[in-house]
C-alpha cells in the first residue's frame, strides 16, 4: 500500500514539473520576441474601428449594374374593382431623389409597395437595379414604410443587430455601423433601453436608422419626417443628401412640399391613382407659373408696357404681362424711367400651390 502511494505521489510531482517547465519556455520565448521588437497582439477584432473620424458610413456606387435603379412602365393595381393605381410610369436614376406626392388616398404607398414586391401589379412591369426584383436583391434596398414596425420588447442595439442580420449584416460590422449611425442621430446614450420606453420620434429616429444601416443602393422612404421636430428632420435630411451624394437612388414619399423643394430632383405627383405630373421640379413650376413679376421698387407709373394688371402684395407688387411683353421687357422700361428697383422677380409658384392647383383641377 505505502508502495502504491509512493508511486502516486512522484507521478503527480513529475507532472507538475513539467507544466512549470512548459510555462517557463514560454515566458522567455516571449520576452526574447519583445527584446528583438516583436510587435504586440492585435487588439480583437470587436475593438478595431470600422469608420475613420469624419469618414462616410455609406459606400459609394461606382459601377452602376443599370441605367436606372427604378424602372416603372405602366402600373397598374386594382382591390375590389377599384382601380387604385392606374397606368403609372416612371424611373428613377442614381443619385438622384424623386419626390412622390399627392393627396391622401392617391395610390402612392400601394405603389411603393409594389416596387418593394410587398404587393404585385395586376398590368405592366417594375425593374429594380436593372431586373425584376428578387428576394436576393433585397439586401440592396432600404425601405421605411409608413406603419413603423419594430420589436418593442427587446433593447435599440439588439433591434439594430437582428434586423441588420436579416440584411446580412453581422459581428462587428453590424455592431460598428450600428453606433456610428447612433452616434450620428443623437441616439447612443439610449442604445440600452428597451423600443417600448422611446418617445414615438425617438423611436421614428432608430426606424431610419434600421433602414439605412446595411447600406443599400436604393431606399424608399414613406413619410420619414412624420413626428419629428426640426432639429431631427434636419439630421434626416442630410442623410438623405449624403445618400444621394455616394450615389444611391432615393424615392420620398411625403406630404410636407417644402422638403421636396429642398430636397428633390424630380416629382411625381399622383391624384386618384394616376400620374398627373411627372417631370423636373424646375420645369414642373414654370409650367404652373402665372405671366407675372414680382417688382419692389421706390415708385410704380401708372401704366407699362405690356402690363395688363397689377396686384400689392404689401412691400412689393405683382405685375400681369400680356402674353408679347417679356419681364426683361418691363425691367428695362422700369429702369429706363430712373425708377429705383429693389427687387425684380419672375414669379414662381411653390410645388404647394401647383398641387392644389392640380388637386382642385383634376
Amino acid at each position: 500500500m505505502e508502495t502504491i502511494v509512493a508511486v502516486a505521489v512522484a507521478v503527480v510531482a513529475v507532472v507538475v514539473l513539467r507544466l512549470l517547465l512548459t510555462r517557463l519556455r514560454r515566458e522567455r520565448s516571449r520576452r526574447k520576441g519583445q527584446a528583438v521588437g516583436e510587435s504586440a497582439p492585435s487588439p480583437p477584432e470587436s475593438e478595431t474601428a470600422v469608420f475613420a473620424s469624419g469618414e462616410s458610413i455609406f459606400a459609394a456606387v461606382e459601377r452602376p449594374p443599370s441605367e436606372y435603379a427604378v424602372e416603372a412602365s405602366h402600373v397598374s393595381k386594382s382591390f375590389r374593382d377599384k382601380k387604385v393605381v392606374d397606368d403609372v410610369s416612371f424611373t428613377v436614376g442614381w443619385g438622384e431623389v424623386l419626390g412622390m406626392v399627392g393627396p391622401n388616398g392617391a395610390g402612392k404607398t400601394t405603389t411603393l409597395r409594389m416596387l418593394m414586391d410587398i404587393i404585385k401589379p395586376d398590368s405592366g412591369e417594375i425593374r429594380i437595379l436593372g431586373e425584376p426584383l428578387r428576394e436576393e436583391m433585397k439586401n440592396r434596398i432600404g425601405y421605411l414604410p409608413e406603419e413603423r414596425g419594430l420589436y418593442k420588447k427587446i433593447t435599440v442595439s439588439d433591434s439594430l443587430r437582428y434586423l441588420a442580420a436579416l440584411k446580412n449584416v453581422r459581428g462587428r460590422l453590424a455592431n460598428e455601423r450600428a453606433e456610428a449611425l447612433l452616434k450620428r442621430v443623437n441616439m447612443l446614450p439610449h442604445k440600452d433601453k428597451k423600443v417600448e420606453e422611446l418617445s414615438h420620434g425617438m423611436g421614428q429616429l432608430i426606424q431610419f436608422v434600421v433602414t439605412i444601416l446595411h447600406d443599400p443602393d436604393l431606399v424608399v422612404f414613406d413619410e420619414p419626417f412624420a413626428a419629428l421636430d426640426p432639429v431631427n428632420t434636419q439630421l434626416l435630411k442630410e442623410f438623405i443628401l449624403e445618400l444621394r451624394s455616394r450615389g444611391k437612388a432615393i424615392v420620398l414619399s411625403t406630404h410636407m412640399m417644402n422638403q421636396v423643394e429642398e430636397l428633390c430632383d424630380r416629382v411625381l405627383m399622383i391624384n386618384k391613382g394616376r400620374a398627373v405630373l411627372y417631370g423636373g421640379l424646375a420645369e414642373i413650376k414654370a409650367r404652373y407659373r402665372n405671366n407675372s413679376v414680382f417688382v419692389e421698387c421706390d415708385r410704380l407709373p401708372e401704366s407699362l408696357p405690356g402690363v395688363v394688371g397689377a396686384k400689392s402684395h404689401g412691400r412689393y407688387t405683382e405685375l400681369f404681362l400680356d402674353g408679347r411683353a417679356s419681364p426683361q421687357d418691363v425691367l428695362r422700361t422700369l429702369l429706363g424711367l430712373n425708377v429705383v428697383v429693389e427687387r425684380f422677380e419672375v414669379s414662381t409658384p411653390s410645388l404647394n400651390e401647383v398641387f392644389l392647383q392640380v388637386v382642385k383641377e383634376g
